[in-house]
């Protein structure tokens, strides 16, 4: 346990977080001693245990709570289950690639349900509680593919742009009232997804691990480097630090220079 812990007194809901960035960022969030609340839509022994583990390591109560975030009624039921909160993390997230004519209509009326509008609908059942209290931090998890796009990706750069533009859109409503509201733009992140898919791409290009990093999945990124989770959730513990107080409506990006170019 570290010596002090910045954040202790606050609860954090991070949605889509039983793995991954989600995951990563809950992680970073209890070590600054917060409160956390995991989610995602399956309600399994091993969701319950990550809570149970995070809260044996960091000293914090965790907890796990189970919701669709494709349902607009139990993303706002995740906060009042929660307890509120004075810390929203909204990552929850899906992807497929397709071209626009042959995108299935269902993946993209869901990708834009999860990535989109669920930060709508959480944002909204947290607002109340945090304008009550007189602080409060929204951090939404965007994409490089939130201020840039790539072809075949319609549903997941519309929504993406989107959640930057609602994070601009809430930033100045609460302007003025202690609370903040910033996107996170990642680049590729190193996650356990991410690296099952590094095999297969060595097959398919006939490269090793490293060239294939490099040359393929990080073809867009000039650091040639992936971010990491542990990255991705210090700078969500930034942005609810005294020092981003004035840091609002933005975006931050941890994208090894992709969004430069």
């Amino acid at each position: 346990m570290p010596s002090t812990t910045p954040l202790s007194g606050k609860r954090a809901i991070v949605t889509g977080s039983n793995s991954g960035i989600g995951l990563g960022i809950a992680r970073e969030m209890a070590r600054a001693g917060a409160e956390v609340v995991l989610n995602s839509f399956t309600d399994r022994e091993e969701d319950h245990a990550l809570a149970q583990d995070i809260a044996a390591e960091f000293g914090v109560a965790a907890s796990y709570v189970a919701a669709d975030m494709s349902d607009p009624l139990a993303c706002r039921a995740l906060v009042e289950r929660a307890g509120g909160c004075d810390i929203l993390i909204n990552n929850a997230g899906i992807q497929h690639v397709a071209r626009i004519e042959e995108f299935p209509t269902g993946k993209w009326d869901a990708i834009i349900a999860i990535n989109l509008s669920s930060a709508f609908h959480t944002s909204a059942a947290a607002l109340p509680g945090m304008r009550a209290r007189g602080w409060g931090r929204i951090i939404n998890i965007a994409s490089a593919h939130g201020l840039t796009a790539s072809p075949f990706k319609a549903a997941y750069v519309a929504a993406k742009h989107g959640v930057v533009g609602l994070t601009k859109t809430t930033a100045l409503e609460v302007a003025g009232e202690g609370i903040t509201a910033n996107a996170i733009c990642p680049g590729y992140v190193l996650t356990p997804l991410v690296e099952s898919q590094i095999p297969d791409q060595m097959k398919t290009h006939g490269m090793d691990r490293e060239t294939v990093i490099r040359e393929v999945m990080l073809q867009r990124q000039p650091s040639k480097q992936f971010a990491t989770v542990e990255q991705l959730g210090g700078t969500a513990v930034f942005l609810c630090s005294p020092a981003a107080d004035q840091i609002t409506g933005t975006t931050i990006s941890v994208d090894g220079g992709w969004t430069a170019l």
